[in-house]
């Protein structure tokens, strides 16, 4: 059998590493980025000792990090059966009001958190295998109107529509928006600075979800990633 190969942008840390641990168990070989280099070497070295791995170093909004991750992929023999888009930022810490928000910021986080993910798929849309699973790991402040997470909300409400669109694209391609649900990460940390977030679960309590989509034949759509599991899940629409 060909060898599964999976793409995890934002793998360093939080949800993304936790998801490589995972799929490297598993018997995936892997193409990781970051941002942080120190970080991305201590994960590719920790994942190499289960599994072939591929580090790319980038921010995934940088215009020449695609080319790098399309060679990283054709190293381990050309073909992906999963991108998982998961690298995102917060935006200011503490949140702003949208009435307060710099707007060169918010330019930032759609870049980051909606463009960018469409220019991997972009890059990597020839090396999808027919079936191949795309993630864009999203958010509940998509649909929720919290006070403070207009910019970070809005962009990821970007992401699941642009998403949605590929989907209807490419019905060759399994495509899904996943929410993680509240987890313990610098990011959340960030979004809620000098608060406790220890009673918030840990990343891989979401990874399970993930996993069965990668490995399942759940039909394109949205998703929460604690509730795939459950018998008759179905996308989650409203």
């Amino acid at each position: 059998m060909t060898r599964r190969v999976a793409l995890i942008t934002g793998a360093s840390r939080g949800l993304g590493l936790a998801l490589a641990r995972r799929l490297a168990a598993g018997g995936w070989a892997l193409v990781i980025d970051a941002r942080e280099p120190a970080a991305l070497e201590a994960a590719r070295a920790e994942l190499a000792a289960r599994t072939d791995v591929r580090a790319v170093s980038g921010d995934v909004a940088d215009a020449d990090l695609g080319a790098a991750l399309a060679a990283a992929v054709d190293e381990l023999g050309g073909g992906l059966d999963a991108l998982v888009n998961n690298a995102s930022i917060l935006g200011p810490s503490p949140q702003p009001r949208l009435a307060d928000y710099p707007l060169d910021v918010l330019r930032e986080v759609y870049e980051v958190n909606a463009v960018a993910p469409l220019a991997v798929v972009q890059t990597l849309l020839s090396r999808l295998r027919p079936g191949a699973a795309v993630v864009s790991v999203t958010s509940d402040a998509a649909r929720e109107p919290y006070e403070g997470w207009g910019g970070y909300g809005s962009s990821k409400a970007a992401l699941e529509q642009l998403t949605a669109v590929l989907a209807a694209e490419h019905p060759g391609l399994r495509v899904y928006s996943v929410d993680p649900g509240d987890m313990r990460t610098r990011m959340h940390a960030e979004a809620f600075p000098g608060e406790d977030i220890s009673d918030r679960p840990r990343p891989e309590v979401s990874v399970p979800g993930l996993v069965a989509l990668l490995d399942g034949d759940l039909p394109s759509g949205r998703y929460e990633a604690r509730r795939v599991a459950a018998p008759g899940v179905a996308a989650v629409t409203t």
